[in-house]
């Protein structure tokens, strides 16, 4: 299946065939270096999101436990 870049207004349109069925109703366009054009769904960013960020700790831990030090010593 193709389609056709229409030219509308100052914008150029590329139709969705009715074959697909879109999954939302925004999204982000990206075009690729080769000339690829991806259209993918339109998500909000959750580091972006005031609510999100006041109801999650977002600092880092330790991933063996214990406190960071900073001064590891280093096997021979």
């Amino acid at each position: 299946m193709s389609v056709k870049i229409r030219k509308v207004g100052n914008s150029n349109t590329l139709t969705v065939p009715n074959s697909i069925k879109p999954m939302a109703k925004e999204y982000d366009v990206f075009q690729g270096r080769d000339g690829v054009i991806v259209f993918s769904p339109k998500r909000n960013n959750p580091f972006h999101n005031e609510d999100f960020i006041k109801t999650h700790d977002l600092t880092q831990k330790e991933e063996f436990g214990g406190p960071s030090v900073g001064k590891e010593i280093l096997d021979d």
